[in-house]
């Protein structure tokens, strides 16, 4: 039972086989996680019941990339891309699932995740074990979230 969690752990870190991109694989990853935040939009949540839906997909990412840098012996191996997967949900979940909201927020994440300003950069740099693989992504994802917030008020969106 063990191995096989140990695989689906691995299969969800690596977000479905998106991080064994031999280039880039934060991208492809963050990309790979458009399709499960357009059904996620597909219904009508309340804000709370985002932010729940939002923790549940952050409490399996940890939880599986904390199997896998187990598994591997590596922390914040590339190819473990479920923080990424959060991060995009953290940056839109709250938005209409647009092909303008879509783009800035892709864009505005990937900026975030690979720059790391301030407490992204810190988070990324000190945080223990699966936390902190997986932190600073979420809050690169705040980041890029608060920014698509004033840009859509900025254009009466």
């Amino acid at each position: 039972m063990n191995n096989i969690l140990n695989r689906l752990a691995i299969f969800i870190a690596t977000g479905f086989g998106s991080g064994l991109a031999p280039k880039a694989p934060g991208t492809f990853g963050s990309a790979a996680a458009l399709p499960l935040i357009w059904l996620f939009h597909q219904d009508q949540w309340t804000p709370i019941e985002t932010l729940f839906w939002v923790l549940v997909v952050c409490i399996i990412g940890i939880w599986s990339t904390d199997v896998t840098e187990k598994a591997w012996n590596l922390h914040d191996d590339p190819r473990i891309v479920v923080d990424e997967f959060a991060g995009m949900f953290v940056t839109l979940a709250w938005f209409p699932f647009t092909v303008p909201n879509v783009i800035a927020g892709f864009l505005l994440f990937r900026l975030f995740d690979i720059w790391k300003p301030g407490p992204i950069g810190y988070i990324d740099e000190h945080g223990p074990g699966a936390w902190g693989t997986f932190f600073d992504d979420i809050v690169a994802g705040v980041f890029a979230a608060l920014i698509l917030l004033a840009a859509n008020r900025a254009l009466g969106l």
